[in-house]
């Protein structure tokens, strides 16, 4: 059963005279190339908010329906879609539950979107640094201890924010962190945007909602089968207003939200709740094949952790891949595999490459994966792994600090252009992140160090990207101008 899905169908299909956006008229304006390159149906389903198709904003028909079923499905009170990705539903979550100077717990690792999310809100973060792995060069999860720490130096909180699982498949004792934070009667929000295919197969990790989360947001085209930027948003539980997540919705999704990623959305969700097991298994038994494969090539290791501190779960569908052994970083790595050897990574950070494997993979992609380890050995790195030195990771604010500004003072003050060297100490005007994964090293509002600048310089060097610097080559950097 599509609601949504099956009503765009049927209009797509109508015959009538179309005096209403988008200009191309269901496809009979669209430049010719995209219909001979994509066909035409695609475009004559291309249609804006017709009384049949609902509205987003305040669904009252096919769109409510398929919310419903969606709800249904992941064994949530109430669901939201999103076609402004997970992004806009962290901003919302956030918009939410807090306010102008109040206080919220993030692990440090948080997204951009995040931060994007405090801006809006005005809140004074609480960031806690979680377990670091230097072997691995990863971030886990917040642990239980770390966030009953952090309430007893701060009472006040108003909300706790946490990532599950990480990019790597890493999921935290969500359920400990919940009874936490439920005691406080706080609300517990959590980013599981790689984790909304957890709900289909009992051997992958339990999901948000089912340890207690209060909101959930996930990007459902990571992992399962909706389009690009179409997500939902999850709430149980009395703790938080629903009406407050739709006033926030409201702010920060576009007022002409597509009814493409909107049916697939309820598409998405048809394909896991008739076939979801059955395909996850599938994928599953793909995900030990390779790792298997993998762990028998020379030079490589595999990312399999047990239970630890900041690991509770972890989801096996998820590959990462330590590259050092043959010399490469991960930057290095990724660039040879997708211009020599044809496989293409999701994330490369220093030590290693990651892959996201769903049911949309086939054997044949798994036999290239493996392929492409067993190739990469007979390729020379221009600049061997053992020269580079470790990252700082001290250079992340130390547990339960506040930052000098709130990332939204920071945001609105005026800004000066620095050299690198004078920056030192002083106020961030800019949010500096590699990408992906997107988390940020230095925001606005916190103290730029030297352990920071040096992390952003050897991410450059080593062949990754950075965003949100205003100098690219980071020569200079915006900070917050107090004279």
């Amino acid at each position: 059963m599509t609601p949504l899905f099956s009503k765009l169908l049927e209009l797509s299909n109508s015959n009538h005279a179309p005096f209403y956006a988008p200009g191309h008229k269901r496809g009979q304006g669209i430049f010719h190339d995209l219909t001979e390159a994509w066909g035409s149906a695609i475009f004559r389903a291309d249609l804006p908010e017709l009384p049949d198709l609902d509205n987003l904003f305040a669904p009252e028909g096919v769109i409510l329906k398929a919310q419903n079923l969606a709800a249904k499905t992941f064994s949530a009170d109430q669901t939201w879609f999103l076609v402004n990705g997970s992004t806009c539903g962290i901003i919302a979550a956030i918009l939410a539950t807090v306010g102008n100077g109040d206080k919220i717990l993030l692990p440090r690792n948080v997204h951009q979107s995040a931060i994007s999310g405090l801006i809006h809100a005005g809140a004074m973060p609480v960031f806690v640094k979680p377990p670091y792995d230097p072997q691995w060069d990863l971030s886990y999860g917040l642990t239980p201890e770390s966030v009953e720490a952090a309430f007893q130096i701060h009472p006040d909180i108003k909300a706790v924010f946490v990532l599950s699982p990480t990019y790597q498949g890493v999921c935290p004792d969500l359920g400990a962190i919940a009874k936490i934070t439920h005691t406080k009667n706080v609300p517990l929000i959590v980013d599981e945007a790689h984790g909304s295919h957890f709900k289909f197969h009992p051997d992958l990790p339990p999901t948000a909602l089912e340890l207690g989360a209060d909101l959930v947001i996930q990007s459902t085209h990571k992992t399962l089968g909706a389009m690009t930027q179409a997500s939902m948003l999850h709430l149980q539980g009395s703790r938080i207003d629903p009406q407050k997540i739709s006033r926030a919705l409201q702010l920060v999704e576009s007022t002409s939200p597509s009814y493409l990623l909107l049916a697939s959305l309820d598409a998405a969700r048809e394909q896991m709740a008739t076939m979801g097991e059955k395909l996850w298994s599938e994928t599953l038994t793909l995900a030990k094949q390779a790792r298997q494969a993998l762990a028998e090539i020379q030079g490589i290791k595999v990312f399999d952790p047990r239970p630890q501190k900041g690991i509770q779960y972890f989801d096996q569908t998820r590959l990462t891949i330590d590259v050092t052994g043959l010399g490469f970083t991960g930057y290095e790595a990724d660039e040879i595999f997708a211009e020599k050897l044809g496989v293409i990574a999701e994330l490369p950070l220093r030590r290693s490459l990651t892959f996201i494997l769903t049911f949309g993979n086939t054997e044949k992609d798994i036999e290239q994966l493996i392929k492409a380890f067993k190739e990469l050995g007979s390729y020379q790195p221009q600049q061997p792994f053992s020269q580079q030195q470790n990252l700082d990771q001290s250079t992340f604010q130390q547990l339960y600090d506040l930052p000098p500004l709130s990332p939204r003072q920071a945001y609105f003050s005026t800004s000066k252009t620095v050299s690198i060297k004078a920056s030192i100490n002083q106020i961030c005007a800019e949010l500096i992140c590699p990408y992906p994964p997107g988390i940020p090293v230095i925001m606005p509002g916190e103290k730029i160090t030297h352990g920071k600048i040096y992390s952003l310089k050897q991410v450059l060097k080593l062949g990754g990207v950075i965003t949100g610097a205003h100098d690219p080559e980071l020569n200079t950097i915006q900070v917050i101008d107090l004279e």
